[in-house]
């Protein structure tokens, strides 16, 4: 009966967990993600919390409520839901789909999204830059990268990047255009927590909340200009909290 109730409201998606019904809500799973304070890196609280299905953005809206709430009452605020579909407009603007980076070979900007889409390198194909010059819906959704096979690499401004750590190539981006926006660090942090009501643990892997608590984590450690120096210097003083990563992911898709 809840899974019918499931494809009756929303069809397609699939929550992370899912319990008995409230009403016309469900129980549901999701992580809150907050930033360490001892050093650099994220502790994600998976949470229950009643979902409220459907694709409005009041039906979603209503979903980040009772997740905040369930975080707050677990001593964890204020929380910010960063999503095309959050209630703040700053966490709409921090959305993939919105957050932007400059092109630095002709200084033209694009979303962290479509950046992210065209930098896939493929077995049969990739990367498909001309991603860029469209919107970021357009690129998540393009055929080819679905039909070029399977994913072997990024490539993005003349930098090639591994698969691995998992979320290596997507955090990078994010975390960088981020530093390019004035006075937003002041603005994040003052968040304990942050979400993404759109993302499914068991069906995805990067994730813009879990990347803007790192960014935060960085921050206050002090040694933001080291860590982000470069790809290189950022993965190496990452590397546990990415292996701590892996292993988390691992374990959520089937893997471990």
């Amino acid at each position: 009966m809840v899974a019918a109730g499931l494809l009756k409201y929303d069809i397609g998606f699939a929550v992370a967990s899912l319990s008995c019904s409230v009403g016309d809500s469900l129980m549901a799973v999701r992580p809150v993600y907050v930033p360490r304070n001892d050093q650099p890196g994220v502790t994600v609280r998976e949470l229950e919390f009643e979902w409220f299905p459907g694709f409005s953005t009041a039906q979603k809206q209503r979903s980040i409520r009772s997740l905040h709430a369930a975080a707050q009452s677990e001593g964890i605020e204020p929380v910010l839901e960063i999503s095309s579909k959050s209630p703040e407009e700053l966490g709409v603007s921090l959305s993939a789909f919105h957050l932007s980076l400059p092109d630095a070979a002709d200084g033209r900007t694009f979303s962290v999204e479509t950046a992210f889409q065209g930098s896939k390198v493929f077995e049969r194909g990739g990367p498909f830059t001309d991603l860029l010059k469209g919107t970021s819906r357009e690129a998540k959704k393009d055929e080819r990268l679905k039909s070029s096979g399977r994913l072997i690499r990024f490539e993005f401004q003349g930098t090639s990047w591994p698969l691995e750590p998992r979320t290596y190539f997507y955090d990078w981006l994010y975390l960088n255009a981020l530093r390019q926006q004035p006075g937003l660090d002041q603005r994040l942090v003052g968040y304990r927590g942050f979400t993404d009501i759109e993302f499914n643990p068991k069906k995805s892997i990067n994730c813009q909340a879990y990347s803007a608590a790192l960014y935060v984590s960085i921050l206050a450690s002090g040694q933001s200009e080291s860590i982000l120096t470069s790809p290189e210097t950022f993965l190496e003083m990452l590397r546990d909290e990415y292996a701590a990563r892996d292993a988390q992911l691992a374990r959520q898709h089937g893997l471990a």
